[in-house]
């Protein structure tokens, strides 16, 4: 006999269950109250309901490979440890000639998506960035450049002594295609000026993305949680984004990251838990009513929880990426090698009674006969699909 729904939820959460089958905004003590239920699942329960509503059991993924230019930085961010200093990672910039040859190393592998960003490098002129970004679209053409988070932005705007407006435009023209999210953490002024106060605080960020709206360039969002901050400040920060995307409309997607503390100024908090994960996961799919996709990242909560989350409001487990170096675990530095081959992409996501469906940076779903006569035409044919 199937459980009636409402009992599912209980009493406390019922009245948010009813908006959410009405399709109705959740309100600010709405969310509050999803942070700090004991009941998890009804919490999944209810994202789930948005996820299917949605995307059905379609769970996308797409072709990716990350490369961090530089780890220069000079924010001194106390919940990072990708940045260079005594005792961390050795610093680095790259030229030109060694981001040619790190996209040469997974030649033989068919991307449609490069993800670049790095530290705040003052050493780095304007050209450095516009160059970068040709540079990538020679190695690869035909794929899709998601690079520079607004923090980033400002840096080179400040450094070519152009308005953010004009760099943004320089950089389509030189063939950027979307931005990441990042550059913010969470917006809430008491963290920021307790954490990472040298970036750019939240009205600041704001600017960035409604002139990136502007200009009609695509961005992603995220939130790092698990830190300093509240349940009420995470709320906030979901609150905060829902407005501006009702306003500019040029989110794709939320991806929600915990923060793990090993080898940075806040190693004496614990690390992410599966409850962590899975909530902010829910709680993003359920007060981001006007954003597509929420996206588990896989590297962060690791494969089994992205499995979990698929049933907790996720429906996107990101890409295959080679190569992560902005988490690093304590005391490996120099492990870098993260990255799932298609095959295992797509187990992982079947595994967990879900339909993978391979996409582009622009959520259109793409086919291996499509990415056969576009992204690798010199290569192989990759083989079909399973699902």
């Amino acid at each position: 006999m199937a459980l009636d729904p409402h009992q599912i939820v209980g009493e406390e959460l019922l009245p948010i269950l009813k908006k959410v089958e009405a399709g109705e905004r959740l309100s600010r003590e709405d969310g509050i109250l999803l942070c700090t239920t004991p009941n998890l699942t009804a919490v999944g329960y209810m994202a789930n309901i948005v996820r299917e509503r949605k995307h059905g059991g379609k769970t996308y993924f797409v072709r990716n490979q990350h490369i961090n230019y530089t780890n220069i930085c000079n924010k001194f961010c106390k919940f990072c440890s990708f940045y260079a200093k005594k005792g961390g990672p050795a610093p680095y910039q790259m030229t030109l000639e060694e981001v040619k040859h790190r996209l040469e190393w997974h030649r033989d592998v068919a991307l449609t998506e490069i993800h670049m960003v790095g530290g705040i490098n003052p050493r780095l002129p304007y050209s450095y960035y516009l160059d970068l970004v040709r540079t990538v679209k020679e190695a690869r053409p035909g794929v899709h450049v998601k690079a520079f988070t607004a923090v980033e932005i400002v840096e080179i705007a400040r450094q070519g002594k152009v308005t953010v407006d004009q760099c943004l435009a320089d950089l389509i023209e030189a063939g950027l295609d979307s931005l990441p999210g990042g550059g913010i953490e969470i917006l809430s002024d008491r963290v920021h000026a307790e954490l990472f106060g040298k970036k750019l605080n939240g009205e600041e960020w704001k600017m960035v993305a409604r002139a990136a709206a502007k200009l009609g360039l695509k961005q992603y969002a995220t939130m790092l949680y698990g830190h300093i901050e509240t349940d009420e400040e995470r709320v906030d920060h979901l609150i905060q984004l829902r407005e501006l995307q009702d306003e500019t409309g040029h989110f794709l997607t939320m991806t929600p990251l915990s923060f793990h503390p090993e080898a940075t100024e806040l190693s004496d908090l614990a690390g992410p838990t599966g409850d962590d994960d899975l909530r902010n996961i829910a709680v993003c799919r359920l007060m981001l009513d006007n954003f597509d996709h929420i996206k588990s990242f896989w590297i962060m909560n690791t494969v089994p929880i992205t499995q979990m989350s698929l049933w907790y409001g996720a429906d996107d487990a990101d890409g295959l990426v080679h190569e992560y170096e902005i988490t690093y675990k304590s005391g490996e530095f120099g492990n870098k090698s993260q990255s799932l081959t298609y095959e295992n992409m797509v187990r992982m996501i079947e595994e967990a009674g879900r339909i993978p469906v391979e996409r582009d940076s622009l959520y259109r779903e793409i086919t291996p006969e499509e990415l056969n006569a576009t992204i690798r035409p010199k290569l192989s044919p990759l083989p079909m699909a399973t699902a």
